[in-house]
């Protein structure tokens, strides 16, 4: 007998009927959304990787237990509560009665602890927070309860990042999964159920509204409130060719196009039926990842000689179509804008850059035309223009460079490899995080530095991880803010990555929809058709 059949007896038929019953007052279109990614979905398990097309699908299929508002503060989700020990060691989180998942057992306390052990495997702020725990417990089916070796000021935060493996609640079988192990198997207890038998990666991935969710009372507010879900399917076409994406969404055969390439955004704003919006304030984040464990870029000397030679007005220019209001140069390691984040890099990052001082640093460090292969995802239409860009800058500095095209699928499974260039390895590649999922150093994976336990590419700085241990329990704001400036400073030194600039991407959708939520990622609850 499975360990819950008698928790959920009676509730099967009852979900099978309401299931069953169509709308039947609108045409099948009408209660389908039909959506275009920014990228192939490829892999399915939010928590073995950042990329942002999982993040998205992640929040289709699961739920967490806070999620944050417009102002990036935490807020409970499926949480109903919480209280917290007068010594601050003592974390008790509260259920909401009736969270179920898609296969209709209920959600339990025990479910919520081993999906936090595995996320807390993975994720860096997820790491963070489990370096601080002494236990996972459940004091009952509804109490989740968790005992901490000292006081973790960022636990609200830590449960409820939205962005690029946020803390995905799924049942208990399925999380205790090795975080090394990708789950292919989606039952969480989010708005929609996946579509297993309809997906075909490369071409399509289906959702279909999960009777047996129950929404939040407050109004919906980025990735928490009430998730009210309009539309009885999702589909999402993938639509690697912008030219296609766009005719398409023209002619009414989608709905919503998630990254307009940025030379077509004015034709497209001329379109009375279209409208073009900035979907998230805080923007993108374009970034070259190097790879640190093996050479050419495993020598620090070098790689600052690559961030003084960047310019980034050339890479924003080319992903918004010279649409000055779709960028905003910023030579730092955190999101431009945010309170605290100065742009402690324009010292090192001159604008426009001195190639020839930066040609004779490249020859200083010892660089001998040793090769480069540069990882290009050419179908992702932000992400595409920025290899281009920087393969010609490193032939201008004389650096023996071999570009290799491939889809975003291929890229996220090549950048896994530590092996050697000669061994199918890789030395750069490029990438964008949402500027939501690196607003502080615990979760700002750009520029940890945990070496071979970190994120692809390695970077191993041991003052970086130092200076975040500090932050984390960082006593007034003014302590976090020297803390912060700190990092920022190591990580300019050491040079993980290089920021290429803030960019806002253009969402397009058809003008019917209405009450998308501006947020960090697109969401499909709250949005209807008038």
């Amino acid at each position: 007998m499975k360990r819950r059949t008698f928790v959920g007896a009676g509730l099967g038929a009852a979900g099978g009927a309401m299931l069953a019953r169509p709308a039947l007052a609108q045409p099948a279109s009408a209660r389908t959304l039909r959506f275009v990614p920014e990228v192939n979905l490829t892999v399915l398990d939010p928590i073995v990787t950042t990329a942002a097309v999982s993040t998205t699908h992640g929040y289709c299929v699961f739920d967490t237990l806070y999620g944050v508002d417009e102002q990036l503060v935490p807020k409970p989700q499926m949480a109903e509560g919480d209280k917290t020990s007068e010594d601050g060691r003592t974390h008790e989180i509260t259920l909401r009665e009736g969270l179920r998942f898609h296969d209709n057992e209920p959600v339990l306390a025990r479910d919520c602890v081993a999906s936090l052990r595995r996320w807390g495997q993975r994720d860096s702020f997820g790491q963070a927070l489990s370096g601080f725990v002494d236990s996972w417990e459940t004091a009952d089916d509804r109490t989740i309860r968790i005992r901490l070796k000292r006081p973790f000021p960022q636990f609200a935060r830590a449960l409820g990042k939205p962005h690029s493996s946020p803390a995905f609640i799924m049942p208990e079988r399925i999380a205790n999964t090795s975080p090394m192990t990708p789950i292919t198997e989606m039952i969480g207890s989010g708005p929609f159920r996946f579509k297993a038998d309809e997906y075909i990666s490369g071409s399509r991935v289906v959702y279909t509204r999960f009777e047996g969710y129950k929404p939040r009372q407050e109004p919906a507010s980025w990735s928490t409130g009430g998730k009210q879900v309009h539309f009885d399917r999702v589909v999402w076409s993938i639509m690697p060719d912008a030219a296609t994406a766009a005719a398409a969404l023209q002619s009414g055969e989608i709905d919503w196009w998630e990254t307009a390439q940025g030379d077509l955004v004015p034709m497209l704003r001329k379109e009375p039926k279209l409208t073009v919006r900035h979907l998230d304030p805080l923007g993108i984040i374009l970034g070259m990842r190097f790879n640190h464990i093996n050479p050419p870029f495993n020598n620090i000397s070098l790689r600052q000689a690559i961030l003084s030679a960047v310019n980034q007005e050339d890479y924003l220019q080319a992903v918004t179509g010279g649409d000055s209001s779709s960028y905003r140069i910023c030579r730092a390691m955190f999101p431009c804008g945010l309170p605290g984040v100065g742009e402690l890099g324009a010292s090192v990052m001159k604008q426009p850059p001195d190639l020839n001082r930066a040609r004779a640093a490249v020859a200083a460090s010892g660089y001998r035309g040793e090769k480069i292969v540069l990882l290009n995802a050419t179908d992702h239409p932000i992400i595409a223009p920025l290899g281009e860009i920087t393969a010609d800058l490193l032939r201008k500095l004389e650096m023996n460079v071999d570009v290799q095209s491939m889809d975003w699928g291929t890229v996220v499974q090549r950048r896994v490899s530590t092996e050697p260039v000669e061994r199918r390895g890789w030395s750069i590649f490029h990438t964008t995080w949402p500027g939501s999922s690196v607003t502080n150093p615990a979760e700002n994976l750009y520029i940890r530095g945990a070496g071979a336990k970190g994120w692809f590419g390695w970077h191993d700085n041991p003052e970086l991880e130092e200076l975040t241990a500090k932050w984390l329990t960082a006593g007034t704001p003014a302590e976090a803010q020297l803390l912060m400036d700190e990092i920022q400073l190591s990580a300019l030194r050491t040079v993980p990555v290089v920021p290429l600039g803030q960019m806002l991407p253009n969402t397009v959708h058809r003008s019917e929809l209405r009450d998308i939520l501006t947020a960090s990622a697109p969401y499909f609850w709250n949005v209807r058709r008038v």
